[in-house]
């Protein structure tokens, strides 16, 4: 498997639906902010609401914290509008949908499930010069926890700023961080 990490994110440009917009996105939209995209198998499903509901939950405090938001399906940004007004959950959703029909997106970031036309669950932040920092690939079965995603950007945020510091398990912002040195080894 492909490792992420470091990566610089395609040139791109793809068709998107934000909240009663047809809209373009590319990658020049990334840059000076971090950024999630968040893939999912399709629109008019069954996990992907939940998930992006909750995500939706979570959206203005990931703008708080200068994060843009991506959904990502292969589905049409036509396709996209159609779900947000049959879906009271997706209608609440403020942040971008971006269509990925061409799969180029879904290629690049390993999630394309070959020969299905769409998309595992996977979850990937991006700071902003456009590197992936973090990510996690799911089974179209298993829904993700923006709650987690929140801690995970906030956490990459804090190790892009305090280059010396590390943030250990279930750490949350204003709790203590680690120092790596000698003087650890053995200690935890």
């Amino acid at each position: 498997m492909e490792n992420f990490i470091g990566k610089k994110v395609i040139d791109f440009t793809v068709p998107a639906y934000k909240k009663d917009k047809l809209i373009e996105v590319s990658n020049k939209d990334l840059e000076g902010h971090w950024s999630i995209f968040f893939f999912y198998p399709g629109d008019f499903t069954f996990v992907c609401p939940t998930e992006l509901e909750d995500l939706s939950n979570y959206y203005e405090k990931l703008k708080e914290v200068n994060c843009e938001v991506y959904a990502v399906s292969t589905d049409s940004e036509f396709v996209h509008k159609a779900w947000a007004d049959a879906s009271e959950r997706i209608n609440k959703v403020e942040y971008t949908m971006l269509s990925d029909r061409a799969m180029e997106l879904s290629k690049f970031f390993g999630v394309l499930i070959e020969g299905e036309g769409q998309a595992l669950r996977g979850s990937f932040i991006v700071n902003p010069k456009g590197e992936i920092v973090a990510y996690e690939i799911h089974s179209p079965g298993i829904g993700r926890s923006a709650k987690e995603l929140f801690r995970k950007v906030q956490a990459a945020q804090f190790v892009d700023k305090h280059g010396d510091q590390v943030c250990p398990a279930n750490w949350e912002p204003g709790e203590d961080t680690l120092e790596p040195g000698i003087d650890l080894v053995g200690k935890l």
